[in-house]
């Protein structure tokens, strides 16, 4: 297929890409029947099939966001790199092929810096030491990077000097920050950011739409294959209100009538969408800014339970001059509490970690029966486990997407589309299938 597979020197040892070696049309095959073996069996009955996968044309130097634990080296030297597989052991690397390029040559010029300035790296058995870890992200659409650098401590030894070597190096890095993290834990983050220099956070776009991102926030890595997830996402929501019209000219024909002046009312309804585990609200603001180019009136709200998170998506937000409510509370009990109080929405669209949704999630679904819900994952086994329940519900799926986000991994991210069949048995509505 003209796709030449890439080599890398630390592939075995690193377990980062554990199937680098594995021809990428060969991945894609792979990913596909693994969603095909678990998803088609619930959408077969429906007469939906599996799409194919969407892949990437170049599977590499896609991840826009790079990371390297520090450990203690010979000779007062500090270590960076990955670890091995199944290990804490740092296996060095002075370029990986699915980062951003420019990325581990910051990383490893951190590392090299902390030696010559005596900055220690941590050492996790002891809980001694200082530089614990480096994140950085870089610009899709943009030119801006975001450095993070995480401390056992709330100053980094020779601070000024240390940093003004560093800017020095690489001028690019349009922020740098450090992260207090002094718990004994695995988690690379603390709670605790304060500016080294340059901004405190860096901006990117998706779909037209400019996004403000953290240190601690959440954003897709692969900023490119996000476009198209979102995309699909976004699909999935507005063939809503393609939906509704198309039921309501057929309603003519059947005992459902509806008046002119109906009619134009119901067009320019307000779409609700609840934008659940909405992290800092990408998918939400993306289909308000959609929604604004097609002059459809929209009501989002996006919940999730971590407060940063929350804090961005409004200044995400207003950034792009979107009207949304964000709040900050688990999704289960959010949902569910809008269940109870009779709450109406057009969709649901929901992104949980890869543990899934909840029971009482998927009940308040029921419970609230939004016209579409769109569900984005990225373990196609508990997607799997959820969709069963809401399709015991009288939903049905219209469209199942794999995506691979994640390529040289065994990991896949699959878009689910499913309507409410309530409208459709009550007025002898024809199905509507998405092209």
């Amino acid at each position: 297929m003209g796709y030449r597979t890439p080599t890398c020197p630390i592939a075995r040892s690193c377990g980062g890409c554990e199937w680098l070696s594995v021809p990428y049309p060969i991945q894609l095959k792979r990913k596909q029947q693994q969603v095909v073996e678990l998803l088609e069996p619930l959408g077969e009955k429906f007469g939906v099939s599996v799409e194919d996968i969407r892949g990437m044309r170049e599977p590499l130097a896609f991840r826009h966001k790079a990371a390297t634990p520090f450990a203690p080296g010979t000779r007062g030297r500090v270590r960076s790199g990955f670890y091995a597989a199944g290990t804490h052991h740092i296996v060095t690397c002075e370029a990986c092929l699915v980062e951003d390029p420019r990325a581990r040559d910051i990383l490893n010029d951190v590392a090299r810096l902390a030696s010559r300035f005596n900055v220690h790296a941590y050492d996790e058995d002891r809980g001694r030491g200082t530089l614990r870890h480096a994140v950085i992200r870089t610009g899709y659409a943009t030119d801006e990077m975001l450095l993070t650098l995480v401390a056992n401590g709330q100053r980094l030894p020779h601070e000024r000097e240390f940093i003004s070597a560093l800017q020095r190096l690489h001028p690019e890095i349009t922020g740098i920050v450090l992260n207090v993290n002094q718990r004994r834990t695995n988690a690379i983050l603390g709670r605790e950011t304060r500016v080294l220099a340059g901004a405190a956070t860096m901006h990117d776009k998706l779909l037209n739409c400019t996004f403000e991102i953290g240190p601690t926030s959440f954003y897709q890595t692969n900023p490119k294959q996000t476009e198209v997830l979102y995309q699909l996402a976004l699909e999935g929501i507005f063939s809503v209100r393609e939906k509704n019209n198309d039921e309501r000219l057929s309603s003519g024909s059947s005992n459902c009538h509806t008046s002119h002046d109906d009619a134009d009312s119901f067009s320019s309804s307000p779409l609700r969408i609840l934008d659940a585990y909405c992290g800092t609200g990408t998918i939400g603001i993306c289909a308000a800014k959609e929604a604004d180019s097609r002059g459809i009136s929209v009501e989002l709200i996006g919940v999730d339970q971590v407060e940063n998170n929350i804090a961005m998506a409004k200044r995400n937000a207003r950034a792009n001059a979107v009207s949304a409510r964000f709040v900050c509370d688990d999704a289960t009990r959010f949902i569910a509490q809008e269940a109870k109080r009779g709450a109406s929405y057009d969709v649901v669209v929901l992104d949980p970690p890869r543990a899934g949704s909840t029971p009482t999630f998927l009940k308040a679904v029921e419970q609230l029966a939004p016209k579409r819900v769109v569900y984005v994952s990225c373990n196609v086994v508990t997607q799997a486990r959820d969709l069963e329940v809401l399709l015991a519900s009288d939903y049905k799926p219209e469209r199942i997407v794999p995506v691979d986000m994640f390529p040289h991994t065994k990991h896949v991210e699959t878009v689910v589309l499913l309507s409410h069949g309530n409208s459709s048995k009550k007025c002898g509505i024809r199905k509507i299938y998405l092209n």
